[in-house]
């Protein structure tokens, strides 16, 4: 289900009220916790945390460095967190604290799936949000395509 809105508030407008509202209080948690360099904005169809271009122009698909988003998809909401990828030790001790929170661990390739807010661990999700400055995720993702 991506979104034709332009704007977060374009984006937020089109949703049912309970979507929105959940969308609402993960969005919070994400931008008290976004590190600087990052910005918010809507790509991809949904609401985008990611490093301009004019910070860093060289993608390899010409599109800002996506580093997290937001979605209300057909049958659940999602939250992307790339940076989780960024390692087998990250990916692992997200998992474990994930589980170890006791709610229902639906992840995807870098997205975590909910129906309700209530459904996420929003400290673990707000720290890993602030886990990663601007700096360290270009480098990783400078490491990753070199390795390629």
């Amino acid at each position: 289900m991506q979104s034709e809105a332009t704007t977060v508030d374009q984006y937020l407008a089109e949703l049912p009220e309970d979507r929105r509202a959940a969308i609402e209080e993960v969005r919070e948690v994400i931008l008290a916790n976004l590190p600087e360099g990052y910005q918010e904005s809507m790509n991809w169809g949904m609401i985008s945390y990611e490093i301009p271009l004019e910070r860093y122009p060289d993608t390899y698909n010409k599109k800002p460095l996506g580093y997290a988003a937001l979605a209300s998809q057909k049958n659940h909401m999602a939250v992307y967190l790339m940076s989780i990828y960024s390692g087998q030790d990250t990916t692992a001790s997200f998992e474990q604290e994930y589980r170890a929170t006791g709610k229902r661990y639906d992840v995807g390739k870098s997205c975590v799936r909910f129906r309700k807010v209530e459904d996420l661990p929003l400290d673990l999700i707000g720290r890993t949000i602030a886990a990663t400055s601007a700096d360290q995720y270009i480098a990783d993702y400078e490491a990753a395509r070199s390795a390629r």
